[in-house]
């Protein structure tokens, strides 16, 4: 007979932390790829040094395949929900680079004595679907079983190799853009708490199910050099290492930063993910707060989860992308600039 417990139990209840809040802290990681030699290959475009957000792998003159994988704890309760979201997420880093996802391979994790395997078809159906809707294929995969359930894919794109976008190419003068608004590990965390708003989950999962393709064809439109995508390490962290592997500083318009509706409520009320508060530990030394308080910090180092892009542009080419992507429905926005300098960020 079935275990009814097993059907009703809580995906969120067998998650340490929410989507890309439980990743190693950032400062931990870095510690570590330090201890590794990065490899030496001519066709190698981009490898580990800066941490960019994939591979790049040179064919030819025209071609490069782009590759990268991510995973993570479930979020939301809702099975097929949190298949979508896992895999626009592992989607999102072949768009960073200016490319597009031409196959994955799923990555799971499951507790099959904990959660019956109707439900993991549920989580593969989800991140089908997402594949589905970007042009690309889930094409097998690989599972062990693990006393807490996790999800991802393993994702082959392609791009030109003279149009790849990196999180070392910002450049003096240019614009910031981001294109998705933060919020969403505050969010997960309330929903984990069972204390999110409805309206305010709904925001999320949408906000995390959108693609960033239409994003990434703007930022390359634009000139774009610098991109990445916003995801465990928070806004000012993946800001400081795009600053830090460029060469630059960066300035941030607090005011003009998207954030969901009723996040900063729940912030206030004590609503903070242990992950966001490892980030703003890490990029403390690098952080010129002026007169903003600890919560404003901590809304901008929020652990992202499919979070959207931030890349930067010649001014007025940022803003006709933000009215573009504005006009296809995704909500972008100027925030901030960049300037001459050493990998510092300063919030005015």
């Amino acid at each position: 007979m079935s275990d009814p417990s097993r059907e009703t139990r809580r995906l969120t209840e067998f998650s340490h932390g929410a989507g890309c809040a439980c990743k190693l802290a950032p400062g931990l990681l870095a510690d570590v790829l330090t201890t590794l030699a990065p490899p030496n290959a001519p066709e190698l475009l981009v490898g580990t040094e800066t941490g960019d957000d994939a591979a790049v792998w040179r064919l030819d003159a025209d071609r490069a395949l782009v590759a990268s994988t991510d995973f993570f704890t479930p979020l939301v309760d809702d099975a097929r929900t949190w298949g979508r979201i896992a895999a626009q997420n592992a989607a999102s880093d072949i768009y960073a680079m200016g490319g597009r996802p031409l196959f994955a391979l799923n990555l799971v994790a499951w507790p099959s004595s904990e959660l019956p395997t109707s439900l993991l078809a549920e989580v593969l159906a989800g991140g089908s679907e997402i594949a589905a809707e970007g042009g690309f294929a889930v094409v097998g995969g690989h599972s062990v079983d693990d006393p807490e359930p996790k999800y991802g894919l393993a994702v082959v794109g392609e791009v030109h190799p003279d149009r790849v976008l990196t999180n070392r190419g910002l450049r003096e003068g240019d614009a910031l853009v981001l294109t998705k608004p933060l919020g969403i590990g505050i969010t997960t965390t309330a929903i984990k708490a069972g204390v999110a708003p409805d309206e305010l989950v709904e925001r999320a999962v949408a906000s995390m199910t959108a693609s960033n393709a239409a994003a990434a064809r703007a930022a390359v439109a634009a000139g774009a050099t610098g991109c990445t995508d916003v995801t465990g390490f928070g806004l000012l962290g993946h800001l400081m290492k795009m600053a830090a592997a460029s060469g630059v500083d960066a300035v941030v318009d607090v005011a003009a930063v998207p954030v969901l509706p009723g996040v900063r409520e729940l912030a206030e009320s004590g609503i903070l993910p242990g992950g966001s508060r490892r980030n703003r530990d890490w990029v403390a030394p690098n952080v010129d707060a002026g007169g903003f308080g600890e919560l404003d910090v901590l809304l901008l180092a929020d652990a992202q989860t499919s979070g959207g892009l931030l890349f930067g542009a010649d001014p007025e080419r940022a803003r006709a992308a933000v009215a573009e992507l504005a006009a296809a429905g995704v909500s972008a926005a100027v925030i901030g600039e960049v300037r001459a300098g050493t990998g510092r960020i300063t919030l005015r």
